[in-house]
Parts: structure tokens; C-alpha cells; sequence
């Protein structure tokens, strides 16, 4: 027993099996470093050992049982008793008893089911872990180690592009166009922005995508909003008929798979906010959902190696390739002469790269503030919505 600092005590540690194998991912701690975890997926086997080390040779720890437990929880920064676990496996490694040296137990907890991604976020936390309990009669003895997990999903069967024209009646109305309207997080965001009435003074455009962190329900639901990436698209005034391309990669952004209802307590979404910016600083913008998932990485497959059998011939090596360098050092050494002839090379293969991103102009387009611009038969009318029932966000001082 220990009693005020007194007795016996001991420490804990649980070694994964293939630890040194295992993939790393990072995860927000809850101080705010970024931090490397041990990667699992769903429904694969989590096991290793216990190891219980005393820390005074010679004198025993007695305990009422030795458990280890693989635990899914959700935590609310809102509310204050807020630990949700979702999943919640137990083994027993001890009956009751005492510890008079060092032990060892193995675990495993086998096709575990993870249905949820790890996540950090500002206001919430997913994670999982291990916790091993050493029960004692005043107060116990807990360990725990958190580990990563993924959810990987395969490429949607139904992937539309979004099209979708928004404006403000006789003074805006442009189209915009994503080439998909699902993206896994290493994807590329392929767009354009056709501008089809320009009756405002445009200084310039930016696009950005931005992460909203739901959490609660009804009236306590609260809404955390972070801009992941900014991009200015473009510069200057543009005018009628004038098309900016769009092109933005996700790769290098720390992005996480979109999140819907996890457990009834969260949900994370993405946005592509699209703003706009005229000379007196007024912002329209246009916001569009677009959700991210998760792409398995793709193994290679490793070479064969052949093994030579006794008695039988050794596999013949592969004939050394013909190249330039080959051809060159058998004519130094006399072994192929040259003939008088010459191979005839084609001409050279036209590149198949597009055009330079750009602003395309309106052949013989006029300034702004010189052309006399019309809506279009299809214009926006009222608060800015369009033909599709979605609105634009107009300034206060232009409503």
C-alpha cells in the first residue's frame, strides 16, 4: 500500500507490436504542438504488452485487478463534463493480488471497429487511446496512450461539377465553375470565373477555403470559423466576357476529411469562399460547400527475387540495354563500325501544356467606367439571388 508518498509504487508502459514499422501521423495536442502518433485504421487489431515496472526492488504492490482498456471519446471545450466515449473495450490482464517484481502481460484487442477519424479542433477532440489501470485501495495507477486513426473512403461514385451564376441586378453578375464537387485532400481544385455584367469598379478577387467547426444542437450550436488558405486570383478591373482561371492544390494544407453529425456532437464542413473587392473596399462574396475525404495511399508492389535451386541453371541475366552511351563506347572499342547512313529524327513533339494562367480579355474590350454594359436575359434579381434559388452576399451599404 501506498499511503501519502509511502509503499510501494510502479511505472507503466505499453508497447505496440510492429512499433517499429507502424506509420506516424500528426495530431494536435491539447497545448496546441503538433505531435506524432501511432497510425490505425478501421477494423484493424491493436495489440502489444503491458509492462509494469516497481520502483523499490523488494517490496510488494498490492492491488484489487490490472485492466487495459481501448477507449473512443469525443471532448467538449463547452461543456465541462464533457468526455463522450463512443467506444469502450476492456481485458483483464490481473486478478487482484500483489506484485513482488517486474511483470509483463500481453494484450489485443482484435478488428477493432474505429468509425470515426481523429481531431483536434478548436473547441473539440476526437481521439483514442489505450489506458491501462493499476486499481489500488486510495488511489489507482493510470497510463495512457493516445494513437492516430484514419478513415479512408474510395472515390465517389457521383462526383458533379458545380456551376452556378450569382450577381446583384444591373450591377454584378458573374458565373463561377469547379471542376468537381468532391475532393480527396492531396486533390487539385480546377475553377473558372466568368464575369458576364460589370457595372462595379473591381479592385480585385480572392479565393479562399475555410473550415467551419460545428458543435452542440439547436439553440447552443456554435460555429468556428478558420481560413485554411487565401489566394488572390486577380488584380485590377475586369470586364464583360473576361474568364480568370482558378487552381488551387490541397496537398500542402493541414486538412482533415469532411465530418458530418460524428456522434451527434460535431461536424466539421469546407468551404471555397469566393470575394470580390471593388476601389471603395466593399466585399461581395460566395460561399460554396465542397466536401474532402480521405485517399488510400498505393502500395508498390516489391520485385521478385528469384532464388537459384541446386541442380537446376541459374536464371540468365537481362540483355544490357541499347543506348546512346552502349553505342558510343562500342565504337571507341572496335566492336560495331560505323555505317554511312544516319537515322532520320522526326520533328519534335508539340507541347501538349495549355496556355499560361492568365487573364483572357475580351478582344477590343473597352475600359469599365467607358462601356455602356447590359444584363443579360437571365440577370439576378432582388437580394441577389440567381437562376438557381442561391444569393449572394451583398455589402450593407449597397442593400
Amino acid at each position: 500500500m501506498s499511503f501519502f508518498g509511502f509503499g510501494q509504487s510502479a511505472e507503466i508502459d505499453i508497447v505496440l507490436d510492429g512499433a517499429e514499422t507502424r506509420k506516424m501521423a500528426e495530431l494536435k495536442s491539447e497545448e496546441g504542438k503538433r505531435e506524432r502518433y501511432y497510425l490505425f485504421f478501421d477494423g484493424e487489431t491493436i495489440s502489444g504488452k503491458v509492462i509494469i515496472t516497481l520502483k523499490k526492488a523488494g517490496s510488494k504492490l498490492e492491488h484489487f485487478g490490472i485492466k487495459v482498456e481501448f477507449v473512443g471519446q469525443i471532448e467538449l471545450q463547452y461543456d465541462r463534463g464533457g468526455q463522450h466515449e463512443f467506444l469502450s473495450l476492456v481485458k483483464e490482464l490481473a486478478r487482484p493480488g500483489e506484485l513482488q517484481q517486474n511483470v509483463s502481460y500481453p494484450f489485443e484487442f482484435s478488428q477493432v471497429e474505429k468509425p470515426y477519424e481523429s481531431y483536434s479542433g478548436s473547441n473539440v477532440r476526437l481521439r483514442y487511446f489505450l489506458r491501462v489501470t493499476i486499481v489500488r485501495r486510495l488511489s489507482d495507477l493510470v497510463r495512457e496512450m493516445d494513437i492516430a486513426v484514419h478513415t479512408l473512403s474510395q472515390y465517389p461514385d457521383m462526383n458533379t461539377s458545380i456551376k452556378m451564376e450569382v450577381g446583384i441586378e444591373d450591377c454584378l453578375h458573374i458565373e463561377f465553375e469547379y471542376n468537381k464537387s468532391k475532393y480527396h485532400l492531396k486533390d487539385v481544385i480546377v475553377g473558372k470565373i466568368y464575369f458576364l455584367l460589370v457595372r462595379i469598379k473591381i479592385k480585385h478577387m480572392e479565393i479562399a477555403i475555410i473550415k467551419r467547426e460545428t458543435t452542440g444542437a439547436g439553440p447552443s450550436t456554435y460555429n468556428e470559423n478558420e481560413t485554411i488558405a487565401k489566394y488572390e486570383i486577380m488584380d485590377g478591373a475586369p470586364v464583360r466576357g473576361e474568364s480568370i482561371p482558378i487552381r488551387v492544390f490541397l496537398a500542402g494544407y493541414d486538412l482533415t476529411p469532411t465530418m458530418r453529425d460524428i456522434n451527434k456532437k460535431f461536424s466539421v464542413r469546407y468551404y471555397l469562399n469566393l470575394v470580390l473587392v471593388d476601389v471603395e473596399d466593399r466585399r461581395y462574396f460566395k460561399q460554396q460547400e465542397i466536401t474532402l475525404w480521405r485517399q488510400g495511399e498505393r502500395a508498390r508492389r516489391p520485385a521478385k527475387l528469384t532464388d537459384h535451386q541446386p541442380g537446376q541453371e541459374p536464371a540468365q541475366e537481362p540483355p544490357t540495354p541499347v543506348t546512346i552511351c552502349n553505342i558510343h563506347q562500342q565504337l571507341i572499342d572496335g566492336n560495331i563500325q560505323q555505317r554511312p547512313n544516319t537515322l532520320h529524327t522526326g520533328a519534335d513533339t508539340p507541347s501538349d501544356a495549355g496556355d499560361p494562367e492568365g487573364v483572357t480579355r475580351r478582344p477590343g474590350g473597352e475600359p469599365v467606367g467607358d462601356t455602356d454594359l447590359t444584363s443579360p436575359t437571365d440577370s439576378t434579381a432582388g437580394d441577389g439571388a440567381d437562376s438557381n434559388g442561391h444569393s449572394a452576399t451583398v455589402p450593407e451599404d449597397a442593400q
